[in-house]
């Protein structure tokens, strides 16, 4: 269960108190550290890292779009067009929390994968 936890509050998968993003989404998209900035642990790897991110975000944007769809759906019966662009719509908020949340994933999936790389 600490592990979820740490995902959520972004924290650095090594040392589990650095912060992996600098500032809140609250204030404007984030950046992230280069480095762990309690064990300097290397976030990004090399060039192209956050690829597999991306397809973390993709899976879980078609999820929600879909949740939202199948609600709309049940609750208006309107087309399939329609609540399918009323999903996209109700997602678009969402995206940036996703981006940053997948980015976390991939770096604890990387991390448990292949511990040792890079330190």
């Amino acid at each position: 269960m600490s592990t979820l936890t740490d995902i959520f509050h972004q924290l650095c998968p090594l040392c589990r108190r650095g912060k992996i993003f600098r500032g809140s989404l609250l204030r404007g998209f984030p950046r992230m550290y280069e480095r762990c900035p309690v064990c300097d642990l290397k976030f990004e790897r090399e060039e192209g890292y956050f690829l597999g991110a991306m397809y973390i975000s993709y899976g879980i944007g078609v999820a929600v779009i879909c949740v939202f769809a199948a609600g709309m759906w049940m609750l208006t019966r309107w087309s399939f067009t329609k609540v399918v662009l009323w999903g996209v719509l109700l997602f678009v908020p969402f995206a940036p929390g996703i981006t940053l949340f997948s980015r976390v994933l991939w770096i604890y999936l990387d991390r448990s994968v292949d511990p040792e790389r890079d330190r």
